[in-house]
């Protein structure tokens, strides 16, 4: 019922890309992220839907053919089997919530 991101083990899943599982109920799975400037997630898609939050940072966003500059307090909807990336802008924290449940994922249930 409760999360705290200091006791839970981040992954490294590309380089200077931190993932946090926070966790996950019946219908949706939540992550945290820690990028260092310049960092990027690859292109990528799933069939779950994501949002995302950016707590501070901020990304160069790609999601199918349109293109973004992310900052803190803005957000992000990626529809089901869109193909995605990201790049930080400056050290970035962002949280991503998944539905349903994004199964798979490093360090966490699957």
């Amino acid at each position: 019922m409760y999360v705290y991101l200091s006791a839970i083990e981040g992954q490294t899943i590309a380089p200077g890309v931190l993932l946090k599982n926070l966790g996950q109920s019946e219908n949706m799975n939540v992550l945290h992220w820690d990028i260092d400037d310049g960092a990027a997630v690859p292109l990528h898609h799933h069939p779950e839907e994501q949002f995302g939050y950016v707590i501070k940072g901020g990304f160069r966003m790609f999601i199918g053919d349109d293109e973004a500059e992310l900052h803190a307090g803005d957000g992000y909807f990626i529809p089901s089997n869109v193909p995605h990336r990201f790049v930080a802008l400056g050290q970035t924290e962002a949280i991503d919530v998944f539905s349903p449940v994004r199964q798979g994922l490093p360090g966490g249930q699957s």
